[in-house]
């Protein structure tokens, strides 16, 4: 997968899906920028982020994924993939169910994708440098550039979406203290059950990460 770097971009995301519905983009590859300034977050909030930070988006053909990969659960899948690599560094950064990187009881980052044509198009945001109010700082030295070189290492070796749940199960407790925007609403995570396909259900229904 060939790595791309831009200095200064509203969003690598948009930018990424735009190239993909114009036929310009045929092939697997990572695109980070130095500077973003208009980055795309869950339930299509503005990431508010600065030089120095991780603004990374990727493409993948579907056929290039784990082949017992759910496709609604991608966006769980890329966070752990980003989550172990930290962790290989010595960083206590969890991931919450479905996309969210914390460091203790503070968001650092997020996950997002989504399906384009034949393309899976995944999205992370990692404070490295800069965090805004309320939300956290990485808690390893690490530099963009090396992070996406790990990160594109990591999803090369398409590690099973088995091996990944497995190691996944554990850590989701941890999500038990927090809650989840589903359908307008905030729900408790307290009682949620986590299936194997990487949905969970709350309140009697079932509910997965789309985003």
């Amino acid at each position: 997968m060939e790595i791309f770097c831009i200095e200064s971009i509203a969003s690598t995301h948009l930018f990424l899906c735009e190239q993909i519905r114009e036929g310009k983009m045929t092939q697997n590859c990572a695109l980070y920028a130095l500077d973003q300034s208009g980055g795309v977050g869950s339930r299509d909030n503005v990431w508010q982020s600065s030089r120095g930070n991780l603004h990374l988006s990727f493409c993948l053909r579907e056929g290039d994924l784990p082949s017992d990969l759910p496709l609604a659960s991608v966006s769980i899948y890329f966070a752990f993939l980003m989550r172990e690599i930290l962790s290989s560094l010595g960083s206590k950064i969890w991931l919450k169910w479905p996309n969210d990187l914390y460091l203790a009881d503070k968001k650092v980052g997020g996950v997002m994708s989504a399906k384009l044509g034949d393309f899976i198009v995944g999205g992370v945001g990692l404070n490295l440098k800069f965090a805004p109010p309320g939300a956290g700082l990485c808690d390893v030295k690490i530099t963009p550039r090396e992070l996406v070189e790990e990160f594109v290492r990591s999803l090369e070796g398409k590690n099973s979406w088995k091996n990944i749940f497995n190691h996944y199960v554990l850590e989701f407790e941890k999500s038990r203290k927090f809650s989840v925007h589903h359908d307008g609403r905030v729900l408790s995570l307290r009682e949620a059950l986590l299936y194997e396909d990487g949905s969970i259900l709350l309140e009697g229904k079932r509910v997965y990460s789309l985003r």
